[in-house]
């Protein structure tokens, strides 16, 4: 899996999030909630998984994409400034 794939699922971690947490704060739509939290949550999931078939799995790449969120974007800024393993 390359950067650009990750990239992406970065984008769409962080995007749903965000979407998901001013849904909560301003007009809680229940109906946002129960179509974005699956897709944040397999975003996230594939975000880690994808990390660690690129870096390997105890790598620091890998350990940064766990961070709840914004774990996908550090994980792609590491790994884009060379760091492997």
């Amino acid at each position: 899996m390359n950067t650009r794939v990750l990239a992406l699922l970065a984008a769409v971690e962080f995007g749903t999030l965000l979407v998901l947490l001013v849904n909560l704060a301003t007009v809680h739509v229940p109906v946002v909630a129960t179509l974005l939290g699956p897709l944040h949550g397999c975003a996230y999931i594939a975000a880690i998984i994808g990390t660690a078939m690129c870096a390997g799995p105890t790598s620091r790449p890998t350990l940064l994409s766990l961070v709840p969120g914004v774990g996908g974007a550090l994980a792609v800024v590491t790994l884009r400034a060379g760091w492997s393993r």
